[in-house]
């Protein structure tokens, strides 16, 4: 029997951000400049920040992750691709 196969339009991924000591609302204003950033906003808890990028392949997510990483005030990121 043929297994089902599952189109991906979009690959959805969250970041999770920290930032350094109150720069967290520079950086969200940062994130939402990136292309395929949907959402970028701050958190309270271990991580200072979370954006939503949606991309159509690895390629472009790859891309965007990288511009995100490059923000200045950004110390850590951690990502998490949705299923």
């Amino acid at each position: 029997m043929k297994e089902p196969t599952m189109s991906v339009t979009k690959i959805t991924s969250y970041v999770l951000v920290v930032t350094e000591v109150g720069k967290e609302h520079e950086v969200v204003e940062e994130l939402k400049k990136i292309e395929g950033v949907t959402i970028a906003q701050t958190v309270y808890g271990e991580f200072d920040a979370i954006c939503k990028v949606e991309c159509s392949n690895l390629k472009t997510l790859d891309e965007s992750i990288t511009k995100i990483r490059k923000i200045h005030s950004i110390l850590r990121t951690m990502t998490l691709i949705s299923g």
